[in-house]
């Protein structure tokens, strides 16, 4: 057996020396900011440039996170799809609001988004349903997103059942119980990591007379 040594948690640490965040660097708005360092990471080679950690809370305040992936992003908000009786679909159901992180690690940078929530409309899941692959398409209607199952037979016995099921139909309907969900920010900040820990953080927010941007201290 092969030994293993323990990790110096507080000696690791990188100094940030990438790159730098003006006001003057900001697209006119935070969507276009927002797609602009989305392009920019995946011209980067990043893996998985849309992905982002989605945090809900239930509703005695309990946190949690994961990971998905954004799918659509415009003036309107940031979209990611799911199973709607999945457990972050209950919490977004319950307190209608959630933010989401983009961990852009290589290029020392985040963008963080915070709002509220809202279901997307059939027509638009629909248009994103027929850009996934097959299989994707039949792991939705399989799988019970977020309840306990018996082993990962259970899973395949179910994969296997609706494979079946859809074997003569050449297209896939959306299962009723999945969907896409928005979110509206209220604030969207743009991270980029600096030496000494000096990050410039800048940050859209929505006020009373429209979008405004402020500097944050870091």
């Amino acid at each position: 057996m092969s030994e293993t040594t323990n990790i110096a948690l507080p000696s690791m640490r990188v100094s940030y020396e990438h790159g730098s965040l003006t006001e003057s660097d900001l697209a006119a708005n935070w969507h276009e900011q927002l797609q602009l360092w989305l392009d920019q990471a995946a011209g980067a080679g990043l893996p998985e440039p849309n992905a982002m950690v989605l945090a809900t809370a239930d509703p005695e305040g309990r946190p949690s996170s994961r990971t998905v992936l954004a799918k659509a992003l415009d003036e309107r908000g940031v979209v990611f799809f799911t199973n709607y009786t999945s457990a972050k679909s209950h919490d977004l159901m319950a307190t209608r609001y959630a933010s989401a992180t983009f961990p852009w690690f290589a290029m020392q940078r985040q963008a963080h988004v915070r709002g509220t929530v809202e279901k997307v409309g059939p027509a638009e899941t629909a248009r994103y349903w027929e850009s996934r692959p097959r299989g994707s398409q039949i792991g939705a209607w399989a799988s019970p997103q977020s309840r306990v199952v018996g082993g990962r037979s259970t899973l395949d016995s179910a994969l296997h059942k609706i494979e079946r099921q859809f074997a003569d139909s050449e297209r896939v309907p959306v299962p009723p119980h999945w969907g896409g969900w928005r979110i509206r920010p209220e604030e969207v900040e743009f991270w980029q990591g600096r030496r000494d820990r000096m990050h410039d953080r800048l940050r859209f927010r929505l006020g009373r007379d429209g979008w405004e941007i402020q500097r944050i201290a870091p």
